[in-house]
């Protein structure tokens, strides 16, 4: 309980969390490609074999009124909001990435408990918003 804490604390305090977005290439290449495709756009050599077809993840922004929906992918890759896709959740990685908490400061100002992992996914996946 101390740790979340004082995750939240030195997130609030600070207004951010620093973003390693290399790191998230890197996760995303390891963990994400073989269904989203190496480029993010949903065509991964898995892909064919899913019941729900991998989104394109370069448009995420686009869809969503021109604002990245941090807390809905984050919520996706953690298994907070499960998706089924081949006649199970989506392969969720939240359990792989489990690390220190961190505090992930939502666009309402709200805080969100993640880890180090799904921030530099996520912040690597803002990177590439079309």
């Amino acid at each position: 309980m101390r740790m979340v804490l004082a995750a939240v604390l030195s997130v609030l305090a600070s207004g951010g969390l620093a973003q390693d977005v290399d790191a998230g290439a890197d996760i995303f290449q390891h963990f994400c490609a073989g269904c989203h495709g190496a480029t993010a756009e949903g065509d991964g050599p898995m892909a064919p074999v899913l019941l729900v077809q991998p989104a394109n993840l370069t448009t995420l922004s686009a869809r969503n009124d021109g604002e990245f929906p941090i807390e809905r992918v984050a919520a996706r890759i953690d298994g907070r909001d499960p998706l089924v896709s081949h006649g199970s959740d989506m392969p969720v990685f939240g359990w792989l990435f489990e690390d220190e908490p961190v505090a992930l400061k939502l666009p309402t100002g709200q805080p969100m408990l993640t880890n180090r992992p799904v921030v530099d996914l996520l912040s690597w996946l803002q990177t590439i918003q079309e």
